[in-house]
């Protein structure tokens, strides 16, 4: 009788290691519990988890002392993303008008990403361009931007406030009161009236600071 011959032992593929793009997506996916846009560059979908409120810099950071110090936030350029509750896009065009901003709405400079929108995925946190701020609480109220926001960043989004692992991100994101707005978590009606009136005033100072047109 002929002896079985055993089974050869299959040896696992080295397992490749993931690039900085799938680093990044896992992170949001997995241990954010976020969800992303299929494809590059990574985009994370808003609507579900969070709202971002969408301003230029120096508005978002006069704001910042109406966050809390979890609360994410995240800059691109000269534009700053202020995450707030799920929904709140969708109130906004009403809150403004009952804070008396309707009728300058237009031009406020501040967009809303609500449902079906989505966002450039900032860099991991660590991951910070040359020139990028450091995390922080940001300034309290009437202090001036800090160094690093005198001019417009440059490159790739990053987080100025970053989300934590294994925290409930929606306790720290500011919500209407009427809508579950307990404890100290942020007002987002105190939150949009300051950027408002934040986005005015740059307004106002960028068409004084055009020169004048002459026929």
């Amino acid at each position: 009788m002929v002896g079985t011959v055993p089974p050869i032992a299959t040896v696992p593929l080295p397992r490749r290691p993931l690039d900085r793009a799938d680093r990044q997506r896992h992170w949001y996916e997995n241990e954010l519990g976020w969800r992303t846009v299929p494809g590059e560059p990574l985009r994370l979908v808003t609507g579900l988890r969070f709202d971002v409120l969408d301003v230029p810099v120096e508005a978002g950071v006069a704001a910042l002392w109406r966050l809390g110090p979890d609360s994410p936030v995240a800059v691109r350029g000269d534009r700053m993303r202020l995450l707030v509750a799920a929904g709140s896009a969708e109130e906004l065009p009403g809150l403004l008008d009952w804070l008396e901003w309707g009728a300058l709405a237009p031009t406020l400079d501040l967009v809303a990403l609500g449902a079906d929108g989505h966002m450039e995925a900032p860099s991991l946190p660590g991951a910070r361009p040359t020139g990028t701020p450091q995390p922080g609480a940001g300034p309290t109220k009437g202090q001036p931007l800090p160094a690093g926001f005198s001019r417009p960043l440059q490159g790739a989004a990053v987080w100025l406030r970053p989300p934590e692992p294994g925290c409930e991100v929606e306790a720290s994101l500011p919500t209407m009161p009427a809508v579950g707005g307990v404890g100290n978590t942020p007002d987002l009606v105190r939150l949009v009236d300051t950027v408002a009136t934040q986005c005015h005033r740059v307004r106002l100072r960028r068409s004084c600071a055009q020169p004048l047109a002459f026929s």
